[in-house]
């Protein structure tokens, strides 16, 4: 098949002639789609500059300012287009079936993004905070759109889908401004309460991490068949817990060897049945 000179003049002719009348489209339309990314950037980092003075918090901040963000592309996407003289109806309900589609194969990614939000607005932890959930103690280094970046005491990662969090239980030890630890001292029969309990008590008047409001609390917890359970509560700012719980347990445990209490060692009981 051969092309004569004429057919491919007119052709050109033809290109051409539509190139030069379709070029002010083409050019406006790429000029708003630079003008558009260039305004966008512009307009994400002004309203992360104005929630940041209003002391937002950080992960609200960033959350907001991401689904902004990807708002105005869109809409600048489906604007760029339209100038272009593609039919946007059309193009809509193409996205639209796209996302029925996206969403029913991605039902637990949505279910993950549903309990970011969740988690974002309703704060029952925030990030440094530590909390216990899913069978994880761990402080909360990052909240993310999908999961919750956890960091172990032993400084292991841990994500958690936000999905299972925020349907499950989760204790915040950060909440509140301080803790009680409970710890349980076993001594014999033969030691003297009294004397045993004053002993624990000046061990928590003497160390000055020990809240004295509320007041520690010393008391007979339970008296079981081998010996006699001393409960004891102190108070401590969340700083101060951890160190508060180990003194409380040495320093005890030393009071009672100076004054010859007897801790009674662990004594597992079984119940025996005859046939």
């Amino acid at each position: 098949m051969t092309l004569s000179q004429d057919y491919v003049a007119d052709y050109a002719s033809t290109f051409v002639k539509n190139l030069i009348e379709y070029s002010p489209k083409l050019i406006s339309a790429f000029l708003i789609l630079f003008i558009g990314l260039y305004a966008i950037g512009l307009i994400n980092r002004l309203i992360r500059k104005v929630m940041i003075k209003r002391d937002l918090d950080p992960t609200l901040t960033n959350f907001l300012a991401d689904i902004l963000l990807w708002v105005l592309r869109v809409l600048l996407f489906v604007t760029f287009i339209s100038k272009l003289g593609i039919e946007t109806s059309s193009f809509v309900a193409i996205l639209g079936a796209m996302g029925l589609a996206v969403g029913l194969s991605l039902q637990g990614s949505l279910s993950n993004f549903a309990g970011g939000m969740l988690i974002i607005l309703f704060k029952p932890f925030k990030v440094g905070h530590l909390i216990e959930a899913q069978g994880e103690l761990a402080t909360v280094t990052e909240i993310q759109i999908f999961v919750t970046k956890l960091t172990t005491a032993n400084n292991q990662t841990v994500f958690i889908p936000n999905g299972i969090l925020s349907n499950g239980t989760i204790t915040n030890y950060s909440l509140q401004k301080y803790r009680r630890a409970d710890l349980t001292f076993s001594i014999s029969y033969d030691s003297n309460i009294k004397k045993a309990k004053d002993l624990i008590m000046e061990v928590l008047n003497n160390n000055p991490k020990v809240l004295q409001t509320p007041k520690p609390e010393v008391f007979v917890k339970n008296l079981t068949d081998s010996a006699i359970q001393l409960a004891v509560r102190p108070w401590a700012n969340n700083e101060d817990f951890g160190a508060v719980f180990t003194e409380t347990l040495e320093n005890c445990k030393a009071a009672f060897d100076t004054a010859g209490i007897v801790i009674q060692p662990y004594v597992k009981e079984f119940s025996a049945t005859t046939t």
